[in-house]
């Protein structure tokens, strides 16, 4: 699975060897928005109508094209995995919340999608 970037938006890739075609959906917004191509040109071009056709609509209804993301979100790990993470914190003088909030921007600045 592979990505592509335009403007603001992020889209996932696949390929369909039963169809022959490369096939793309973006994320990060509120509704389904899909595309194809038998080529990476193709692709490529079709996400980029996808973005530009996606945001003319929103502009006509007066949609905000984004997902809101509110800051805060569930993660149901074991519970001796949270009792490491819990201690680790700890002992590092900081908040659980802080201290996962850390590693997942260490994660995510070491990462080659961190640009999103």
């Amino acid at each position: 699975m592979g990505a592509l970037k335009y403007k603001d938006f992020v889209a996932t890739l696949e390929y369909s060897d039963a169809d022959d075609v490369f096939y793309g959906k973006i994320l990060g917004i509120n509704d389904l928005i899909l595309f194809e191509g038998s080529s990476t040109d193709e692709l490529k071009s079709a996400f980029k109508e996808a973005v530009e056709d996606y945001l003319e609509l929103c502009e006509e209804v007066g949609k905000d094209p984004y997902k809101s993301f509110k800051g805060s979100f569930n993660v149901r790990i074991p519970t001796d995995l949270h009792k490491k993470i819990f201690f680790r914190a700890q002992r590092t003088g900081v908040s659980l919340n802080q201290y996962i909030k850390k590693v997942l921007e260490k994660d995510i600045e070491q990462s080659a999608e961190g640009c999103c």
